[in-house]
């Protein structure tokens, strides 16, 4: 199944998981994957959260920052991949000057 995740339209997400700012996303969830295009601005952040009963990837298309996971922190930029597995916490934090772009897929364990 092909997504045109440019023809969505992008959802505001004030503070999402109590972090800073907004997350832009465009997204499918078929109550097996959320599958999602999202977007940090310079100084959003989806707050510290922990996986249960999910898992999460992301992979960053363009811009800069950082994931903290178990309190490690890792710099991410394009092309960089960053998982955080069921049980873990994580949270993404744009600290660059462009927007934060990061294609991202939850599984939805039943």
């Amino acid at each position: 199944m092909k997504l045109c995740f440019s023809q969505m339209e992008e959802t505001p997400i004030p503070q999402f998981k109590g972090g800073e700012k907004t997350t832009y996303s465009r997204f499918v969830d078929d109550c097996v994957n959320r599958i999602m295009m999202n977007r940090l601005e310079p100084g959003a952040s989806i707050g510290l959260h922990t996986h249960t009963g999910n898992s999460e990837v992301m992979y960053i298309l363009s811009g800069t920052g950082k994931a903290i996971c178990d309190g490690v922190e890792e710099r991410l930029g394009p092309g960089d991949c960053h998982y955080c597995p069921e049980g873990h916490a994580h949270t993404l934090i744009n600290d660059g000057g462009a927007d934060l772009v990061f294609f991202a897929v939850v599984p939805q364990h039943n």
